[in-house]
């Protein structure tokens, strides 16, 4: 298919080169120029200058920018080009409001919008092995799921507009629970005079296994924070996360103070560590 790829951030550039890998005719742009050439460069595809350049005649164009502006930004910038028909698939981390508002906008000039955002980090990206929530048409879903495909393990419609974001503000509450409680039980074992690597290997078999025990303990018990999704969006994402909240009246105790606490990371510089780098709040001096 004939398709665009707007954002080539950590995430967004090795979606778009497995795009071009399974064969699709791919155009790139990103607002640094030279990493739109740069993938060029290393794929075959188009970088392209302009939003609206890219999106010329494209009958999928995936966004993965930075958050809800930008999504308007693009999206204004590209409907007009795209192909009539045609689908914006989006999967940038963002409010469900502007979900809904981005499918109404497409569905007005005769286009689709599908809201998508991804799971699985840098490293999925990187290896093709993304999940993917997604929230729009089931026609328009039927037809990008199988390119979708070329980046995701898996991929489940969960709804109408918005309810992809929905399944990811989920997501991200599970994930700020489990790594607060990694980092409580990392800071007990250390305290309590046992190797944590040790106790790992114990536990890691048990009850308390999870993806964040399996990838990330070994790295946090070392005080290695550079492994993918920043603290700067994950509180971006949990902000998201507490305004859904405060409109649907769901109680979210301990992710708001994990919130909290992800601000005391910043507040030690820790901006750009990945999310496990809440054990170094219950470290410092």
């Amino acid at each position: 298919m004939k398709v665009a790829f707007v954002g080539l951030g950590v995430m967004g550039f090795p979606m778009a080169g497995h795009l071009a890998k399974a064969g699709h005719d791919v155009t790139v742009f990103n607002r640094s120029p030279q990493k739109a050439q740069a993938w060029a460069g290393l794929h075959p595809g188009a970088a392209a200058a302009t939003v609206a350049e890219a999106a010329a005649g494209a009958e999928i164009v995936f966004l993965c920018v930075g958050n809800d502006d930008d999504v308007r930004g693009v999206v204004a910038q590209a409907l007009s080009a795209m192909a009539a028909d045609a689908i914006i698939v989006d999967h940038t981390t963002t409010s469900a409001k502007v979900a809904r508002e981005m499918a109404d906008l497409a569905g007005q000039g005769g286009r689709w919008f599908v809201d998508a955002p991804v799971s699985g980090g840098q490293a999925g990206a990187e290896n093709g092995q993304l999940t993917v929530m997604c929230g729009g048409d089931p026609a328009a879903f039927a037809r990008v799921e199988p390119v979708i495909a070329a980046f995701a393990k898996a991929t489940r419609l969960m709804g109408g507009p918005g309810a992809g974001q929905l399944t990811k503000m989920v997501n991200q509450i599970c994930i700020a629970g489990v790594v607060q409680g990694l980092a409580e039980g990392m800071h007990f074992a250390k305290r309590a005079g046992l190797d944590p690597l040790e106790v790992a290997a114990a536990i890691s078999k048990g009850a308390a296994q999870s993806w964040q025990m399996d990838n990330r303990w070994t790295t946090m018990a070392e005080n290695r924070f550079d492994f993918g999704f920043a603290v700067d969006w994950m509180r971006k994402d949990l902000g998201l996360v507490l305004d859904e909240a405060q409109a649907n009246g769901a109680r979210l105790d301990m992710t708001a103070l994990v919130d909290g606490y992800y601000g005391e990371v910043q507040e030690l510089g820790g901006n750009r560590w990945d999310t496990s780098s809440l054990v170094a709040r219950l470290e410092k001096p």
